[in-house]
């Protein structure tokens, strides 16, 4: 059975609308398959690593305030790098920057969309193994980062009990799940 292709959306112009360092938003004018017009606003932002570094069992997790959540928060390393050469010497960076860390073993477990609706940028999962441990060289933004280790079942519960909710995090650590033998 053949698939018939998936209707597309055109781009019929784009506006900048905001830009700073971190983010562009633009407005895009679209077209629908069906013909008829619309505006869709698309939030432009580099993509990026996230880390889990694994031993013993357990993982590291960082903890910082979130502005925009209004609270502290959980979750694995990660971050961009500006005109880093590759994902993988981005999770390294972040890794080591956000815990002192660092992995001999750095195994790639995917790539996803952060949020398809609104945003093209997309993360690369890693698992992070062989630790040995350093000082962490945070960026000033990161002045209140905590890092901590937690043995599986309690990274699982926090999860279970929404202490983590970082959509990426939790995405990551199922990647994980999928990857490991059972």
């Amino acid at each position: 059975m053949t698939t018939p292709p998936e209707p597309t959306i055109r781009t019929l112009d784009s506006t900048v609308v905001y830009t700073n360092p971190w983010i562009t938003l633009r407005e895009d004018r679209i077209q629908h398959p069906d013909g008829t017009h619309g505006i869709y606003s698309v939030l432009d932002r580099p993509d990026f690593a996230l880390v889990i570094p694994m031993e013993n069992d357990g993982f590291h997790l960082v903890e910082e305030y979130r502005y925009p959540i209004g609270r502290r928060s959980w979750s694995f390393p990660q971050g961009s790098v500006p005109h880093s050469p590759s994902p993988l010497d981005t999770a390294h960076t972040e890794l080591t920057e956000e815990t002192g860390l660092t992995a001999a073993s750095m195994t790639h477990l995917g790539r996803l969309d952060t949020a398809h609706g609104n945003t093209g940028q997309r993360f690369d999962a890693f698992l992070a193994t062989a630790l040995t441990p350093g000082t962490p060289n945070r960026e000033h933004t990161e002045q209140d980062m905590r890092h901590g280790w937690f043995p599986r079942t309690d990274l699982e519960q926090m999860i279970i009990n929404g202490v983590i909710t970082d959509s990426c995090s939790i995405a990551a650590y199922t990647l994980l799940l999928l990857h490991t033998p059972r």
